[in-house]
């Protein structure tokens, strides 16, 4: 049954890109687009492509760049590595695009950046946060903020407002990529910065059904925090649980889990719950015009969450900086100047500062990672409510 679903995944992706005429033969800039939108990152990325949709149109209808339109040729992974392989290497080679959106997960960009790399074109993930992964690949960017400094951020925040943090414990799941890795690596060097004192550590599956022995043993070390490593599913299950046996601390964690619903899906349980993201649709008159633009098209195709959240944020801005890039190049997106206008982009990204997005202001660090504001928002009645803004480094 799972090589049967990753199959039906490839022929989705298969079937976005076939039928579309050839972007490359009518002029336009072609960017390719790997998606996530089935698979188990389907409740983060499901809106992701109404965001890229919009920047594109939105981009066209000014003009488009250098007198051409933005075209994007699309690819559905379903949040599978050996798709995102795929999808970078049918971009390059086949459809002849300058830069590629996505892919989603640091487990696709684990093995799909250095595809890209081979390839010679830029890939810019929207939902990679796992530490590291830029490392050695010049054509390898994250519109994303590495998960140690966003939760450092929270507990820095905590701190700065005498919350409670001197005891603290840790909950992951094991068959996550980032979501180990913010277990194992990123949340015991957090507490070991902060100087709290950490009295228990457990794991479970993704999709474990009973989390109640692994909640026993955390609210018996009666922590003040606990950071947890775990996607937004995983995270109201465990929120509940915590909430059914008194656990009377707060629960903290990082991008993984900026849902906008989950303080309404964990509701009593995640009352509280202090998180760090690089997207609040209050944050300026450009992201609140972005929310409204994305609320109505979310709506129009009958999603449940019409609220964007981080990674809908992060995917309409890569679309802007691609924009910049291809402007500041004066590409023509023939292919006799491919090689030449890809790494053109990518040298545009490097030194990029201060591009003015829906999230904020985005730069670069020299990992290829987003320098952009991280918002500290806390669960409290049901909704996000904005604790702090502070700056990545």
């Amino acid at each position: 049954m799972k090589t049967v679903s990753k199959l039906a995944a490839v022929l989705v992706g298969l079937s976005l890109v076939q039928g579309q005429a050839s972007a490359q033969a009518s002029g336009d800039l072609v960017i390719g687009y790997s998606m996530a939108k089935t698979g188990p990152y389907v409740s983060l990325a499901i809106g992701n492509e109404i965001a890229a949709d919009l920047a594109v149109e939105e981009i066209n209808a000014r003009g488009g760049v250098n007198g051409k339109k933005i075209k994007l040729s699309k690819f559905d992974t379903g949040g599978d590595p050996k798709s995102a392989v795929t999808a970078v290497r049918r971009f390059a080679q086949d459809e002849k695009a300058l830069a590629v959106i996505g892919p989603f997960s640091s487990s696709e960009c684990r093995v799909a950046f250095p595809a890209g790399e081979s390839a010679g074109i830029v890939q810019t993930s929207m939902g990679s946060s796992a530490p590291g992964l830029t490392a050695g690949f010049s054509y390898g960017f994250r519109n994303t903020v590495d998960e140690g400094i966003v939760i450092d951020e929270v507990m820095d925040t905590l701190s700065s407002k005498k919350i409670p943090s001197s005891n603290a414990a840790i909950a992951y799941g094991t068959d996550d990529a980032v979501s180990k890795s913010i277990g194992t690596a990123v949340l015991p060097a957090v507490f070991g910065k902060a100087k709290s004192n950490l009295k228990q550590t457990v794991d479970f599956k993704v999709k474990a059904f009973d989390l109640s022995p692994q909640v026993s043993q955390l609210v018996q070390s009666q922590p003040d925090v606990i950071g947890v490593g775990a996607p937004p599913e995983l995270a109201v299950k465990l929120a509940v649980e915590l909430h059914r046996q008194g656990f009377k601390g707060r629960m903290i964690g990082g991008t993984t889990i900026a849902d906008p619903d989950l303080p309404k899906r964990m509701a009593p349980g995640g009352e509280g719950m202090t998180i760090g993201t690089t997207y609040h649709a209050n944050a300026s008159v450009k992201s609140k015009e972005f929310a409204a633009a994305y609320e109505k098209r979310a709506k129009a195709a009958g999603l449940t969450r019409t609220e964007p959240n981080q990674m809908d944020a992060a995917t309409y801005d890569i679309v802007l900086m691609y924009a910049a890039a291809m402007a500041n190049a004066k590409v023509s997106g023939d292919a006799a100047n491919l090689a030449k206008e890809r790494t053109a982009i990518r040298d545009y990204l490097s030194t990029m500062t201060n591009l003015k997005g829906v999230e904020g202001d985005i730069s670069f660090n020299k990992d290829r990672d987003a320098i952009k504001p991280v918002y500290v928002i806390e669960a409290k009645g049901g909704a996000w409510s904005l604790v702090a803004t502070r700056k990545s480094k």
